[in-house]
Parts: C-alpha cells; sequence; structure tokens
C-alpha cells in the first residue's frame, strides 16, 4: 500500500471529523474474518482502517451508520467512525483505534451487561418499529431491515425466511425449508404472553465483537444495528459463548429479562445458525433442522 497516496485520498471525505492526518506507517492487525485490518500511525494518534475490494463498500458505510447510532445512543463506548471510501480499487473504513485489555474482572463484566441494557432501553419512535433505515448485513450475508408493525412478522419474514431462501441455493435438505416454513406459520406461539418493544440493537453481538479498553470501559463493535426484540441480542451472547454470569446479572438489574426468554432463545438463534450454514456449511445445516424440529415439538 502506497500510504502516502492513501493520506491524500483519506482526506478528502473527512469533511472537518478531523484535521488532516498523514500516515507515517501502518501494520496489520487482527480484524475479524472478513476484511483486511491496519492500525495507523500519524505523528498525532492512531486509527484503525479496514480495507477490503470496492464491492465492500457498502458493509463499510451500513456499519459506520450502525457505530453513529450507538455512539449517539450514549449508552456503549463503541469505536468512532470517521469516513469512508475508495482509493486504488478497494473499499475503506476509518475509524478511532482503541487498545483493549486482556483481562475482565467482575466488575468489568457486570458494567458491560449494564451497558447493554441502556442501548435496549432507547426504543423506535417510528409508527411501524420494527427495522432500520436501510439494509445492512450480517457477516456476507445481506439482512432486511424494512420498517413493519409486528414483530412477528418481521421475525419471520426478514429474518428466518430469507435465510431459508439461501439455504436452498446452498444446497441444504428440502426438508429444513419445509420445516422452517412451517415454524414461521407458528412464531405466535412464542408470543402469546409476551409483546416485545423495538429496542436499538447491536445486532451480531457475539463475544468477538466486544471487548474491554484498558480502562475496563466495555467496547461493543462491529454492529448490524436494527430495531427489535432485545431478546434477539442476549440469545446471540449466548451461542458462541464469551459473557459470564456476572454479565448477565448487571443486564437483569437494569432490565430485566421476561420469564419466557429461555423458551424464545432457540429461535432467536436459528437465524445467526442458517446464516453460519449459508456462510460456512457443514453441519450448521443438521444444527438448524435439529433446532426447527425441536421447536415445533415444543409448539404442538
Amino acid at each position: 500500500m502506497d500510504w502516502q497516496a492513501f493520506s491524500e485520498n483519506i482526506n478528502q471525505p473527512l469533511n472537518g471529523l478531523l484535521s488532516p492526518i498523514q500516515i507515517q506507517s501502518a501494520h496489520a492487525v487482527s480484524g475479524g474474518d472478513i476484511h483486511q485490518a491496519y492500525q495507523l500511525h500519524t505523528a498525532g494518534k492512531n486509527y484503525f482502517l479496514k480495507l477490503n475490494h470496492r464491492q465492500y463498500l457498502p458493509h463499510f458505510d451500513t456499519e459506520r451508520h450502525s457505530l453513529n447510532a450507538i455512539r449517539n445512543s450514549n449508552t456503549i463506548t463503541c469505536p468512532q467512525p470517521f469516513a469512508t471510501g475508495i482509493f486504488n480499487d478497494q473499499a475503506w473504513l476509518l475509524m478511532e483505534f482503541i487498545d483493549f485489555a486482556p483481562s475482565k474482572p467482575q466488575s468489568d463484566e457486570v458494567q458491560r451487561g449494564r451497558a447493554l441494557a441502556h442501548l435496549h432501553h432507547q426504543i423506535s419512535r417510528d409508527a411501524k418499529p420494527f427495522g432500520w433505515f436501510e439494509n445492512n448485513f450480517i457477516g456476507l450475508s445481506q439482512q432486511h431491515n424494512h420498517w413493519q408493525m409486528d414483530w412477528i412478522e418481521f421475525y419471520g419474514q426478514q429474518r428466518l425466511k430469507p435465510q431459508l431462501e439461501l439455504a436452498i441455493l446452498r444446497d441444504a435438505p428440502a426438508s429444513l425449508y419445509q420445516l422452517g416454513m412451517e415454524l414461521i406459520e407458528q412464531l405466535p406461539f412464542w408470543f402469546k404472553e409476551y409483546t416485545p418493544e423495538a429496542s436499538l440493537l447491536h445486532g451480531d453481538l457475539w463475544g468477538g465483537n466486544s471487548a474491554f479498553n484498558e480502562a475496563g470501559e466495555p467496547i461493543f463493535f462491529d454492529p448490524a444495528c436494527y430495531y427489535g426484540d432485545r431478546e434477539t441480542d442476549l440469545a446471540m451472547t449466548e451461542l458462541f459463548g464469551g459473557f459470564t454470569a456476572d454479565f448477565y446479572t448487571g443486564y437483569n438489574a437494569v432490565f430485566p429479562l421476561d420469564a419466557g426468554y429461555q423458551s424464545r432463545k432457540p429461535l432467536y438463534n436459528l437465524y445467526h445458525v442458517l446464516n453460519h450454514f449459508n456462510l460456512f456449511g457443514g453441519s450448521y445445516a443438521q444444527q438448524a433442522e435439529k433446532i426447527i424440529r425441536d421447536l415445533l415439538e415444543m409448539s404442538r
């Protein structure tokens, strides 16, 4: 990478967010499975940069919008995004660089749970409250976010159904699709005594998308925001691990979960298991079908 030329390119769209920056050096850092990531060194401070082919610019634009939404909620610390653009046929996203700390003391975990609960208290006031102002991405998969009044309809038609349709194109067993569509018809069963509010969600909250800074403050990043049932965020924190019991203690102290959450947790994690099959293949199809069969048995 010609960092001198990139410095000139990157300064153009900053629009006063930053003084012009001059990149002195850069080195690759861990940045997930999809994009290249770099720590940029300048005379003033360091920055975090994501790079990928130009087709990924929409991914970076929607990530920037989600980060700004979380920052504007004044509830959770996340990296400040500065700008996106194209350079030498590569899309880029420039944001604040945050040093992470390795340890997670009990008090920090409680604070992380409380911070998420405060984010979930941010409620949509739109006439059709469930959704987002744009479609975004869950990994490499597009995530549909058209505004809807009814959460059950939103979750069935904009979360489960697109993943089931994509799974067929990925050569999943036909039974997965057939059982999944039956499950969508049965969704009201899980909401007989529960009416979700449209909370501001992180949207992709597994353990790898949260950390702590050197002051012990929780940091959330790589969001795919929308307004939906807060239980979807909580369910995903349990899908792959990475959050301790103290995290949930902190969350429930601020925003106690409904008693029916445990029965809906596999329903919400099904979306991510289906997405993992569509991204990675393998045994995720069998895992998804088992979840569906267990849920259908519960509803009978």
